[in-house]
């Protein structure tokens, strides 16, 4: 599957490329099919009128959820108590920090930012499984580093939506990347990553 090479996207008016337009039907289960019920509603009701935030919240509601987890990046604090505040006037809601324990980077022999002082690991696993204990039925990632939101995900009981993602650079707006021209040439110029020091160290 290439799909981001087709220039008819044939698809958006009904034409089946698979020959298999039964088959995704049978994939959503019951639970599926609701939360699918919620979402297509929402982008029909309010269609360039509600924020993300605002959706958020509305498909919760719309969903009869009660118990919200919110895990965020201890960069994000502030983000993430405003929207704890938002949601609290609706929901129970739980928030763990990606700092969650203290745990140093030692502990794991994880690369640090900077040699010679103490630095604490982040811990998307144990996010997730403090979420789980507190019974949450959605879980917000809150800017989660790259792999983090991914281990957070990989652990989660609970389905994940992310509401911010990481992007240091570009003030967590990583589609920025997509629409400037001048990144855009720079990165289909690329043809090797750069190789990181981490990547010589020995576990």
């Amino acid at each position: 599957m290439q799909c981001d090479k087709c220039a008819e996207k044939a698809c958006y008016q009904g034409q089946d490329c698979l020959e298999g337009r039964e088959e995704p039907r049978a994939a959503y289960s019951a639970e599926d099919q609701a939360m699918h019920r919620v979402a297509t509603a929402i982008e029909g009701s309010f269609y360039m009128q509600k924020t993300r935030v605002e959706e958020l919240m509305i498909f919760c509601r719309d969903m009869g959820m009660e118990k919200i987890g919110v895990a965020f990046c201890v960069g994000l604090a502030e983000e993430a108590r405003v929207l704890c505040a938002y949601l609290r006037n609706h929901f129970t809601v739980s928030s763990v920090c990606c700092k969650v324990c203290g745990t140093t980077k030692e502990s794991l022999q994880l690369p640090k930012i900077k040699e010679g002082r103490y630095e604490a690991m982040c811990n998307p696993v144990m996010q997730a499984r403090l979420l789980q204990a507190e019974q949450t039925q959605l879980n917000v990632l809150v800017g989660l580093c790259i792999g983090h939101d991914i281990l957070f995900s990989k652990y989660s009981d609970a389905p994940v939506t992310t509401l911010i993602v990481k992007d240091r650079v570009l003030t967590h707006n990583p589609v920025g990347t997509l629409y400037s021209r001048y990144y855009k040439n720079k990165l289909l110029q690329k043809k090797q990553l750069q190789q990181p020091s981490y990547q010589n160290q020995t576990p």
